[in-house]
């Protein structure tokens, strides 16, 4: 019996532990996890248990920091190897060293794209000594007197940047030394990201913080998921949130990445509000600290980029055209003195189109070439003396050009029958049933300017004013023309059709003005007019006065982003080597940035990496679609932790590659294969994802032999297609040799006797 009985141990004699003891375990285990929990880290792609936390989940050895030391100095020498090469205009250099001159001169200029990366630049050239006098006007013309390597160098450096950021952003993710390693080697031998990053270019910051963006998410994550509101877990958040303001201040673009970290915050507050152990409390400290960190954030980084933007470019500039006067008004040099509230017959006014930024109704002594060969009416967006206009009284007797100075002062009304002379050539505004030079169609005429002096002009001079509306501040601006406060139009009477304007250009005989006609079917919005100053030699001295409203910052801030938006969406011309977005996974063309002395720059991605990232995507896809099928069937994939944590990983990636290139094919301008790098980057991340999950099973020494043979494909592409990123001299041979896909049009070479 006592064989198989087992006597209880007499329990422990009642007592308090004195202060002194040592607990039976002093060292408790708080990352234990039972199956749930495995589970529930697995679906957030983090490891199921963790031995001590290392801030934002990046558990690296000191070796993999001298690891990361040396991918660097290799990053760096990829990037900056002839860095001075070539010494002339590179691309878009044209653009954004011009943006860079303007910034230094302080001359107001309009670009479709934020304000940051160019500040950036500009900081850089204006340090070492960049007087802002270079006009970057064309292609390879050879800098003279510009820092352009110092302003080379912050693109540069920022791509460099961008490699460890990879490195670290997959360790965050969990996956392994080998596949971060292969990850940082892929992007820094990845041709295009070479080529783009050594220019005075946007896409190298604009995807250094794509990436930094994408790191400190994923750190969030993980501290998130770990103990949330822990001081390193605002930090992450708040980096997170500045990183978004400075990806979406570089480009607009970057809103492609907001919409990533966006919906990674939405199923974030979805799951917890779905937990029934989180409070109601709890949830919404959650819902306000993503609010502050992810929105408040980065919309005041964004703002005050702007902040500087206006502050720096106070001078009038060559991008005042595009802003309304009232902007324009608050630019040095473009500041109006007080003039004449009243409009009368007689008066000396100049008059503007309320609706394409506001050009002048302009008009000079030279004549269409064809059609009435009459003098030529155009609209102008700068001040000039062309822009004069006397407006009469049609009705009077005799001739109205003098009449008016006889007799006392009346107002121009509603429904007035007026004249209008050019003060400078004695010209009347007229039209007649003649087509324009350019719209050439039935229902718009030219406008033309007609007559001589002394020649009280026909009816054809003629036109009905039509007030459309006043201020509501002043009562009398819709019963009369008051001097910036009536909008109104302008009705011929012999042909039915008003005054008109629209952003069509003339050509090259008359400067490239923007053309006017009388349209019988105009737009309303085009066809609306309001007068800017009025004189009258007659008025008191005391007569009422008025002047523009000048806008505060956000009024300035709120008209700029309308007028990028617009500028953006006007970009629809053709360019030799634009291409569409279904053409960018294949790497189908490249761009050609630079020719000179026989030799080329041509934006070309290294193919292996490039196809291999758009076979991990597709395979992906394939893959993750299999795994719905499946579990419709009544499969159970997805109660395997290890599919979880991959599909979870992968499935970040995937979205944030689908975001940074699907809305492209939304988009009717000018695309270029540059636009793809930021979803090239996540599709790269994406591959060595892929393969850290392929290569799961083997032994780490056999998963290193495939990473090495990989990577040496990656760097005999590289090599390979080398000459096309540096500009360096090959042979002819070798450059049809090149051509793997025959839209791959670059077609420099030396000959094979001057390359020997």
């Amino acid at each position: 019996m006592s064989g198989s009985v087992r006597v209880r141990r007499q329990p422990s004699p009642p007592g308090k532990l004195s202060s002194t003891s040592a607990p039976r375990f002093p060292h408790p285990r708080h990352d234990h996890l039972d199956a749930d929990q495995r589970r529930e880290a697995a679906s957030k792609g983090l490891r199921p248990g963790r031995k001590a936390h290392a801030t934002g989940g990046l558990n690296l050895s000191p070796a993999e920091w001298k690891l990361l030391v040396v991918v660097l100095l290799v990053a760096s020498a990829v990037r900056l190897f002839r860095i001075s090469q070539p010494n002339s205009v590179v691309f878009d250099e044209v653009h954004f060293g011009k943006f860079a001159s303007r910034y230094i001169k302080s001359a107001y200029f309009v670009d479709v794209h934020p304000p940051l990366a160019k500040l950036l630049i500009t900081l850089a050239g204006w340090l070492f000594g960049y007087d802002g006098n270079f006009d970057f006007k064309d292609i390879a013309k050879v800098y003279e007197n510009v820092p352009y390597v110092a302003m080379r160098m912050v693109p540069a450096l920022m791509g460099i940047a961008t490699i460890p950021l990879a490195y670290l952003t997959l360790r965050a993710l969990d996956c392994r030394v080998t596949t971060a390693l292969l990850a940082s080697l892929f992007i820094t031998f990845e041709n295009g990201l070479i080529t783009q990053s050594r220019h005075i270019l946007l896409d190298s910051p604009l995807i250094f913080f794509t990436a930094l963006t994408t790191f400190a998410w994923t750190a969030f994550c993980n501290e998130d998921h770990y103990e949330p509101f822990t001081e390193s877990w605002w930090i992450w958040l708040i980096m997170t949130g500045l990183s978004l303001g400075a990806v979406v201040s570089c480009k607009w673009v970057g809103l492609f990445t907001i919409a990533t970290i966006g919906l990674g915050t939405l199923k974030q507050l979805w799951t917890l509000l779905g937990d029934t152990r989180v409070p109601a409390r709890l949830w919404v400290k959650h819902f306000v600290a993503r609010a502050i960190c992810l929105i408040v954030i980065p919309s005041i980084f964004y703002m005050s980029m702007f902040g500087i933007h206006f502050l720096i470019l106070s001078n009038s500039g060559e991008g005042d055209g595009f802003m309304s006067s009232e902007f324009q008004h608050t630019l040095r040099g473009r500041g109006m003195a007080d003039t004449y509230a009243d409009v009368a017959f007689g008066s000396e006014i100049t008059i503007r189109h309320v609706n394409t930024q506001g050009g002048y109704l302009h008009s000079h002594p030279h004549s269409y070439p064809g059609g009435s060969k009459q003098q030529q009416i155009t609209l102008y967006p700068h001040r000039d003396t062309n822009n004069d206009w006397r407006i009469v009284n049609a009705t009077a007797p005799g001739d109205p050009y003098t009449a008016w100075m006889d007799d006392p002062i009346a107002y121009v009304t509603n429904g007035a029958r007026v004249k209008l002379r050019h003060v400078q050539t004695d010209k009347s505004l007229h039209s007649h049933d003649i087509r324009p030079p350019v719209s050439d169609v039935d229902f718009q005429n030219e406008v033309s300017g007609y007559g001589i002096p002394g020649y009280a002009g026909d009816a054809n001079d003629d036109w009905i004013v039509e007030i459309y509306k006043g201020d509501k501040r002043d009562k009398e601006s819709s019963k009369r023309l008051r001097t910036l406060r009536t909008q109104f139009r302008l009705r011929h009477p012999m042909t039915g059709c008003y005054l008109f304007s629209h952003k069509v250009k003339l050509p090259e005989w008359a400067y490239e003005q923007q053309e006017v006609t009388c349209n019988k079917q105009a737009v309303l919005a085009n066809s609306l007019w309001y007068i800017e100053t009025s004189t009258h030699p007659n008025f008191p001295a005391d007569a009422p006065k008025v002047n523009y409203k000048l806008p505060g910052f956000f009024a300035k801030f709120w008209e700029l982003q309308k007028v990028m938006w617009t500028t953006n969406a006007g970009l629809t011309d053709r360019h030799t080597y634009d291409s569409r977005p279904d053409a960018w996974p294949r790497l189908r063309r490249g761009i050609n940035f630079w020719v000179k002395d026989h030799r080329q720059i041509y934006l070309l991605g290294n193919p292996m990496v490039w196809w291999l990232s758009t076979a991990a995507v597709f395979a992906y896809a394939a893959v993750r679609g299999l795994l719905v099928l499946r579990a419709k069937r009544g499969y159970r994939d997805f109660d395997n932790t290890k599919v979880v944590k991959y599909d979870t990983l992968c499935g970040f990636l995937f979205i944030g590659w689908a975001l940074h290139y699907l809305p492209f094919f939304l988009m009717a301008r000018q695309l270029f294969l540059h636009h793809y790098l930021p979803a090239l980057y996540f599709a790269i991340l994406l591959s060595c994802t892929v393969f850290d999950l392929v290569t799961s099973t083997l032994r780490p020494r056999v998963r290193l032999q495939i990473a090495a043979v990989l990577l040496l494909i990656a760097v005999w592409n590289y090599s390979y297609f080398s000459p096309l990123a540096y500009g360096l001299p090959w042979t002819k041979a070798k450059c049809n040799k090149a051509k793997w896909l025959k839209h791959w049009d670059f077609s420099w070479w030396v000959s094979d006797a001057k390359s020997s």
